[in-house]
This record gives structure tokens, sequence and C-alpha cells, in this order.
């Protein structure tokens, strides 16, 4: 088993949250800009990436995982940011890929912040939640987490769970555990669909847009490119990895109280809802809290 080297120790608790101690990693250490590299500022700790009407930007990690928890606290656009999306998601490669993304969803000035969470198995997606955060994103960092284990994958917002996606393969729905996943973060101009559905497009006078992020951190089982995807899922699976742990299988019952109140104070859609696009409800919607 291969620890981002920023770990210094993994505490399972039986605390309301999911408890281990990590040390926050350096932006270099684990990860890298993919696009408009010209697009970055450093700031001490933190790392700025800028939407202009040149180009947006991206950054990736260095290695790809299965399993574990990444963690990165992020200062939305302030202001106008109307048709700009700031995301942050892990992704494994190829025409079916998996994929959990955190989209945040640019609005106009004193609109509330909207986050879309999506969830892609084997190429599909069409699984978009949206919720308003029940605080301004873009006064201070809040951290956005990603925890994946073999039972479960869990979104939280400052260690409050907004979505969980479970694992029903006893139901014969697929769930994602057999490819390996980069961490990526990126922002870019969606004036088509990002704020009203696209009726409100980008005020590039109020450009550059920044995204400001520092708290870099990766706990997971690291895999090597050297190996297959099947190499690389079944020594994951079987490493004994604290994310493992029983007591991360489900939610504990704070948490599950936790889910409960932002779905019911903060959900605006729910894609199960959607008899729209769904006349017949989606499979994993029958059997469990998403």
């Amino acid at each position: 088993m291969a620890l981002c080297s920023s770990v210094i120790v993994v505490l399972m608790c039986s605390s309301l949250c999911f408890c281990y101690a990590l040390a926050t990693a350096k932006f270099e250490d684990v990860f890298q800009p993919y696009w408009a590299p010209d697009h970055f500022s450093f700031e001490g700790d933190a790392v700025n990436m800028k939407l202009d009407n040149f180009s947006g930007a991206g950054f990736s990690s260095k290695s790809k995982y299965m399993f574990g928890r990444v963690n990165i606290q992020i200062k939305l656009v302030e202001g106008d940011s109307a048709g700009t999306v700031t995301a942050f998601y892990m992704s494994s490669e190829g025409p079916k890929h998996h994929e959990f993304d955190f989209e945040f969803l640019g609005n106009t000035t004193g609109e509330p912040y909207v986050v879309q969470t999506n969830v892609y198995v084997n190429g599909v997606g069409n699984r978009e939640q949206r919720l308003n955060l029940w605080f301004d994103p873009t006064k201070d960092f809040h951290s956005y987490s990603i925890l994946w284990n073999q039972r479960q994958v869990v979104f939280l917002v400052d260690d409050t769970p907004i979505r969980v996606h479970t694992n029903l393969e006893h139901k014969g729905i697929p769930y994602p555990k057999d490819q390996a996943m980069g961490v990526y973060s990126s922002i870019w101009n969606a004036d088509d669909w990002a704020t009203q559905g696209g009726r409100v497009k980008t005020d590039w006078s109020h450009a550059p847009f920044v995204a400001s992020y520092r708290g870099f951190e990766i706990n997971g089982c690291e895999c090597s490119v050297a190996n297959s995807d099947a190499d690389n899922a079944k020594r994951c699976a079987n490493v004994g990895g604290w994310w493992d742990h029983p007591m991360l299988s489900e939610l504990n019952v704070h948490q599950s109280h936790q889910l409960i109140w932002v779905r019911a104070n903060h959900m605006i859609y729910d894609y199960c809802s959607d008899t729209d696009r769904f006349p017949s409800v989606p499979m994993e919607c029958e059997h469990h809290r998403h």
C-alpha cells in the first residue's frame, strides 16, 4: 500500500466524523497544472486559478488512487460569477470511466451559490443533484471532500455529508470500484447552462474570475501506472486500508441526520424526482438515500 507522503497517521475513531489525522501537503507535492499554467498564481500556501476571456485553467494529481479520501479547501469566485463553473472531482479515463463530481455553479451577485454533484459509473452519468450551500463560500475557505470505499461514496462539505452513493451490486446495479482515479480541479466558462439554465451569461467585464485553493490532502491506495486496473483493484481491495474499516461502511446516526437536514433544507434538484427526464425511477433511487 502506498499512501501520500503527507499522511502522518490514520486514526479510526467513533466520533461523529470520518476521523484521521493528515498533514496538509504542498500543492506541488501532489498536484500539477494540466491546463493554462500561466493562469495560476501562488500566495503562501494558497493556489489561485483564474478564468478570463482567453482561457480557463485546471490541475490534476500526479498519481491515481483507488479508495480513500481526498480533501481540498476552496474559496470560490466572489461577486458576479454567473456563467462560470469551478469543479473539484475524481475521474478515471476512457469511455466507460467512473467519476465523482463537485461542480460549483456561478451566480449573479447576492444569489446563493449552487453546488451540483454527479456520479458516473461505466461512462453513464445523469445523476445530478443540486443544493444551495448554507454559507457564503466566497468569503472564506471551506472543505470539500470525497470518501470512497467498497461500500459507499460520500460527498462532504465541511465534514457534513451532502450525498451518499451506496454499493448496490447485490441489486444488479454497477458500482465504481475497479478503476483508479485521478483528482482534478478546473475553472471554465459554461454560460450555456451553468446559471439559471444558461439564461444568465458571463459578464466578462468582471474577469478575471479567481478560485483559491489550499489544504491539499489525499489519503488513499495509490496505484501504479505500470499495473492494470484489475491488478490495482485487487491490491487496493485487499490491502486492509483504513477506508474499509466497518465503521465507514455506512453513515453513523449523526451523519444520517445531517444528510436528512441537508436534503430537507438545501436540496433544490434531485434527478431521482425528475419524472420528465426519468419517467421510470432509476433503479438506484429505489434502494438508497443518495
